[in-house]
């Protein structure tokens, strides 16, 4: 009994975790059955994007360090998604004046989702980190797996070396959260795999509504790859890394880091 509430307290607070990524989904499912005659379909999905990152910030449910931060998700994700798609990895079909270099913008907002709910999870699990490796660790396989997304179109692809060092630097490291207040611990590599794997269902949701169109899947439909788990678990180690060096360089005494990294919401 006492496990049941504990499953269920946790699965409410990814549910609260969840509002910006939940309302996008929310909002492509409606643009798809719903065609606005005076409005393209790519333009609606940006301004109900912006619309609803302005009521969540003036709501108090994000903090304006929090919008920063989810800014900054918006900005990395546009880039790549400028990049990949004149690499012809995945394509935008539709028309839209909100478009640069055949990317809608509301493109960022997908990325700054995942931002939204790091941050929102972090206040709700009332996260703790064990074994933090340290800045220069995080830092550098934190830039090695983002250069990597571009590099790997002109050069050896390096995500499973990027893996393995993932597993090395962050061996010890444990992620601690509270469910109906009891302390649970995981290891941050198993959470880093399990939000990847629920962004490849998100992302299969997403493509057969018709958000983007990978090349297999402009003939019709189709499942996304298995193998882009691994793209998605490397993206999550990127995301999570933000958040939490911006919580340490946010913190007073920034000449020490401590093992342990308690929960505090960006103020």
């Amino acid at each position: 009994m006492r496990y049941s509430k504990e499953l269920l307290s946790f699965g409410m607070k990814q549910v609260l975790s969840c509002i910006f990524p939940a309302f996008i989904f929310c909002m492509l499912i409606i643009s798809n059955l719903i065609h606005l005659p005076f409005l393209y379909r790519y333009d609606f999905l940006l301004i109900a994007c912006i619309v609803m990152q302005a009521i969540m910030y003036f709501s108090k449910v994000e903090t304006g360090a929090e919008v920063l931060v989810i800014t900054l998700f918006h900005l990395l994700g546009l880039f790549m998604e400028i990049f990949k798609v004149a690499m012809h990895s995945w394509s935008y079909p539709e028309f839209a004046y909100s478009k640069i270099f055949d990317v809608p913008l509301y493109s960022g907002f997908m990325y700054a989702s995942v931002g939204s709910y790091v941050c929102q999870a972090w206040r709700w699990h009332k996260l703790k980190l064990e074994n933090w490796p340290g800045f220069l660790p995080a830092a550098f396989i934190s830039i090695g797996i983002y250069l990597n997304f571009f590099t790997h179109h002109y050069a050896y692809d390096f995500r499973w070396v990027l893996t393995l060092l993932l597993l090395v630097i962050f061996w010890k490291t444990k992620v601690i959260f509270t469910t109906n207040n009891a302390e649970r611990k995981m290891p941050l590599v198993l959470s880093f795999l399990l939000i990847g794997f629920f962004i490849w269902v998100a992302e299969n949701m997403a493509t057969y509504l018709g958000a983007w169109k990978y090349a297999s899947q402009h003939e019709g439909w189709k499942m996304v790859s298995l193998g882009k788990i691994s793209s998605w678990f490397l993206l999550v180690v990127l995301s999570i890394v933000i958040v939490i060096q911006l919580k340490f360089f946010r913190k007073q005494n920034q000449k020490t880091i401590p093992s342990t990294l308690h929960n505090d919401s960006f103020q």
